[in-house]
């Protein structure tokens, strides 16, 4: 089993709100997960303390057992220092 560490959309329509949880890889975007370790909210300004909020503790828990993080995910952890994001070429 296969596990990401990503976003799942919640909030309203034009009001978009993030959970960041710990899932199978082939289960839907808004689905089932195995747990919810931090959220995201787009709408507040981006050094607002609220705009992500991180369980530290079981999300290295989970990086430690071998979960993959999102591209998105892992922007997030590496500005917490709990994830060392790969520099990409993109053309």
């Amino acid at each position: 089993m296969a596990v990401k560490i990503r976003l799942a959309r919640g909030g309203a329509k034009k009001r978009p709100y993030y959970y960041i949880v710990v899932a199978n890889n082939t289960a839907p975007r808004d689905g089932r997960f195995i747990e919810r370790v931090g959220t995201h909210n787009p709408l507040v300004p981006k050094d607002h303390e609220e705009r992500v909020k991180l369980n530290e503790e079981r999300i290295k828990y989970w990086l430690g057992v071998g979960a993959k993080p999102t591209d998105r995910v892992a922007r997030f952890l590496d500005a917490a220092g709990l994830y060392e994001r790969k520099e990409r070429n993109n053309p």
